[in-house]
């Protein structure tokens, strides 16, 4: 097992490197970089986006009356001095050879150094840890809360396979299935946040404006009351895939020689479902589990940080693309891809405490 662990931790290292090297080069020819959002600030007299190159006042004559610059490779260049397009490049780091950045970003990265935001003003380092705890919220409590209901749902409907309560379960999960999140999610607003009818929760942030002067127990209550919509909006729409695995799973399995040997024994219905069918049949959901978690720690919240106004790490991911803030786009996928690679380890290691018969150190890779 330990060498089994060493070595996946070893392959880490090649796998993080490749995918930040492909996104790397794929972003530096991707065009509408920060140069040219600077560019374009510039050109639309933007006196902040001048003042961050040595004040509005230059920033200004030098848009207003600089000579035409032709041939830049800098779309909306032209009226620019050239020599304010190399102060703005070396304001990014653009004024270096490609090579010699990619160089700088990986040495940096080994020691989790993001550098700075491009538009923020602040280390990436620190946003990330500003916006965490709202991503882990959400997709902790929704992926936690997700496989309580749906894994005991779905093993209850392949028990009861073809009875009414599996006809109307599979109802109410077709109906999840087939209804966007975001969907859900404005429902809810609507219903219980002050939209239309009842304000029994609240619409934004994930804690209260006194949240400090509380005591610890109304802490707590506070904290689990900003999260009852945002967390039912994800369970709501992602119980519906697990808890038909689970079903499909198990009655597969129920299905086998096996369990009609040990039904001829004589053995309970438990006896078999949990001693037997259980530990085999949870092995492919398990499988399932890192993609379902980091789906809902990232791509999953979206939507849900901007309806309910939680500024977690997916928002923060999703504006950084937008505005090609590019420390901010790699620190995140950094931590999100070491997340991910980590995660995925955590679940081949839990094969193991399902089914005991499962032997890493037998494995050859």
């Amino acid at each position: 097992m330990t060498a089994y662990i060493l070595r996946r931790l070893v392959f880490i290292i090649p796998t993080l490197l490749g995918i930040m090297t492909i996104n790397f080069f794929i972003v530096q020819v991707a065009p509408g970089g920060p140069v040219d959002q600077l560019i374009a600030k510039l050109q639309g007299q933007d006196n902040r986006a001048a003042e961050r190159i040595g004040g509005s006042q230059q920033g200004d004559m030098a848009a207003r009356n600089a000579p035409l610059q032709s041939g830049s490779k800098y779309r909306g260049a032209q009226g620019l001095d050239p020599e304010l397009i190399k102060e703005i490049e070396k304001l990014y780091g653009f004024d270096r050879p490609v090579y010699e950045r990619y160089l700088d970003m990986l040495k940096r990265y080994a020691v989790f150094d993001f550098g700075e935001s491009f538009f923020r003003n602040k280390k990436v380092i620190d946003l990330i840890i500003e916006k965490l705890p709202v991503s882990i919220s959400l997709g902790f409590w929704s992926t936690l809360l997700i496989y309580l209901i749906s894994i005991p749902l779905g093993i209850r409907k392949a028990v009861k396979h073809g009875t009414p309560l599996d006809v109307w379960t599979s109802t109410v999960i077709v109906i999840g299935n087939a209804v966007p999140v975001f969907l859900f999610a404005i429902l809810l607003v609507v219903l219980f946040a002050g939209g239309s009818y009842l304000t029994w929760f609240p619409l934004r942030g994930l804690t209260s404006p006194n949240f400090d002067t509380l005591p610890l127990s109304g802490k707590i209550l506070d904290y689990f009351w900003h999260l009852v919509l945002p967390i039912l909006s994800l369970v709501i729409g992602g119980f519906a895939t697990l808890t038909m695995l689970t079903k499909n799973s198990f009655l597969d399995e129920i299905n086998k020689q096996y369990v009609l040997t040990a039904r001829a024994k004589g053995l309970r219905e438990s006896r078999i479902l949990y001693g037997h069918v259980f530990r085999n049949a949870m092995l492919i959901i398990i499988a399932g589990f890192p993609s379902a978690f980091i789906s809902l720690f990232f791509t999953g919240s979206l939507l849900i940080e901007v309806i309910f106004s939680l500024n977690g790490l997916g928002l923060l991911g999703f504006e950084a693309t937008i505005a090609r803030d590019y420390p901010v786009m790699f620190g995140t996928l950094y931590i999100f891809t070491i997340m991910g690679l980590i995660t995925k380890l955590i679940s081949d290691l839990t094969y193991m405490l399902v089914d005991p018969r499962i032997d890493f150190e037998t494995r050859g890779q």
